[in-house]
């Protein structure tokens, strides 16, 4: 079942660079970017966890199971 990745739309919404959530976060701007593109294959979990917390968003808001 493949696993989509909603951040680029995320920081759309609050209109938030992805430079901007990695200084926040303290990730890496090339970890951002690999989240936001089609292409993510895996990610550690304190990394979503990272980003839930800084954004104040569930887990279920970042990633979505497709069918």
């Amino acid at each position: 079942m493949p696993v989509v990745v909603k951040l680029k739309e995320i920081l759309a919404e609050r209109k938030m660079s992805q430079r901007e959530l990695a200084r926040i976060t303290g990730l890496r701007p090339n970890t951002i970017s690999h989240l936001c593109s089609n292409e993510v294959d895996r990610v550690h979990l304190s990394t979503f966890e990272v980003i839930c917390k800084t954004l104040d968003i569930q887990l279920h808001e970042l990633i979505v199971m497709e069918d």
